[in-house]
């Protein structure tokens, strides 16, 4: 009978498929490396058995330990599924941007989860790096993994991952391309096809907000490009150690949108239900592919499964709110879409400034129209009420009526978009569409979202 001992040993050799649909203007032969065949769904299962398996042999895990880990979600699963047949407990230390999805997964495979915010420096003690480290110090008869730094990461690729890529291209590649997190993929897998055929391209894919693509071509960390940014499981804002820029050729970097908009599409035209990096990938096939020939055969590697992004990048709510939905928008009702279950909210002439002031706090918006008994008559925004509490000792119990400016322009839900940004051009910061028989209001910041 032919059966795996542990699901341990379901690890690697994982196929090799061809790209279709998004790649077909492209002039190569395209493949992808679909790592979601392993059993925790991810690329990061390998390097999660080999590390362990390393520090086991070096005595740095002793049995019954700890496994200590700061994670975006892929890596714990692998690891946890060493610790489940190794007999470990594992706690994973996660970023808030994470989905609900990979936290909810690991949980269900026994980890202990603690979420640290995305938005603080890597040496603030919140930082999930920062309590990863904590952790493993306070924490008896523990091991912290730190997969950043660790080299049985790369190693793991190069000894498993490369091959792999080597022999079902039959020693054919001429270009490897691959999202870039802790750097262990692209460097273990580059050095062994580096190695294998000098002349091999290896491509690494950045997000913006993070260091890796100036770094590689300039030298320089530059802490300016460093932000936040939505894409999960690729850039960082340090340096980690597995990232070997002597292998790498060159960087391409993909924007939040691209990354989360080509997720979806690979889903819908390819059949292929992946995570937001490989939208990153793919993207980044599509922007190098003035680097290849119609000779060329072009491996493009894919982390990890759709099913840890259901409630983001496969949720068109959530989609829509980030401006990553690619919808036909060209009139005022398809702008309007946005605003379908909010009611207009609106200030009479008699209230106070203090009532507006509340009444914008509530609903978090930054203007409003003034009506009385004829309609609408003028506006109030935030510019007006602060003059109005700095100029009156702060003193809230003006009429509105004293300080509202000008009313909006009043148009129909069937005028353009174009219409509607001249109008904004004009001086006015609003402008007011009439659907049916109630009002709705369109600002410069729905104009500047539909740009995205």
């Amino acid at each position: 009978m032919k059966y795996a001992k542990n699901i341990l040993e379901t690890i690697g050799d994982t196929p090799m498929v061809k790209m279709n649909a998004l790649v077909k203007d492209v002039d190569a032969l395209i493949l992808a490396k679909y790592e979601t065949f392993n059993p925790g769904n991810s690329v990061k299962d390998r390097m999660a058995l080999k590390m362990i398996e390393d520090a086991e042999a070096d005595g740095r895990l002793q049995p019954g330990g700890t496994i200590i880990e700061g994670t975006s979600g892929n890596t714990g699963m692998g690891l946890a599924l060493v610790a489940i047949v190794k007999g470990y407990k594992l706690i994973c230390v996660m970023a808030d941007k994470q989905s609900k999805e990979k936290m909810d997964i690991l949980r269900a495979v026994g980890a202990k989860v603690m979420v640290c915010p995305t938005n603080v420096e890597p040496d603030d003690p919140r930082s999930y790096y920062s309590v990863s480290k904590r952790l493993a110090e306070e924490t008896p008869n523990s091991w912290y993994v730190n997969q950043y730094d660790n080299p049985s990461n790369a190693k793991a690729h190069y000894e498993s991952t490369g091959p792999e890529i080597w022999e079902q291209t039959e020693g054919k590649i001429t270009h490897f391309i691959v999202g870039v997190g802790t750097g262990g993929t692209i460097s273990g897998v580059g050095k062994y096809l580096k190695e294998k055929n000098p002349n091999i391209k290896i491509w690494g894919v950045d997000t913006y907000g993070s260091v890796f693509k100036k770094y590689h071509e300039t030298g320089v960390f530059d802490e300016n490009e460093i932000y936040s940014y939505i894409t999960e499981g690729i850039g960082e804002d340090i340096l980690p150690k597995n990232v070997d820029f002597s292998i790498i050729d060159g960087f391409v970097k993909v924007t939040d949108k691209d990354a989360a908009v080509y997720t979806q599409r690979l889903a819908k035209e390819e059949g292929m239900f992946l995570g937001n990096s490989a939208g990153a990938a793919i993207k980044g096939v599509l922007q190098l592919k003035e680097n290849f020939t119609k000779d060329d055969v072009v491996v493009v590697l894919f982390h990890d499964h759709g099913s840890r992004y259901v409630g983001k990048m496969f949720n068109d709510d959530w989609m829509r709110e980030r401006g990553f939905l690619e919808a036909d928008v060209s009139t005022a009702k398809d702008l309007l879409e946005t605003h379908k279950n909010k009611s207009l909210v609106t200030v009479k002439t008699e209230e106070l400034v203090s009532h507006a002031i509340e009444r914008m706090r509530t609903h978090n918006i930054s203007q409003m129209p003034v009506t009385d008994s004829e309609g609408f008559v003028g506006s109030v925004d935030e510019g007006a009420l602060f003059s109005a509490f700095i100029e009156n000792g702060k003193n809230t119990d003006t009429p509105i009526k004293a300080i509202m400016n000008g009313k909006y322009p009043e148009l129909e839900d069937t005028v353009s978009i174009d219409a509607i940004a001249k109008q904004i051009k004009n001086g006015n910061s609003a402008v007011l569409i009439k659907s049916g028989n109630t009002f709705q209001i369109i600002t410069k910041s729905d104009i500047i979202n539909h740009m995205n």
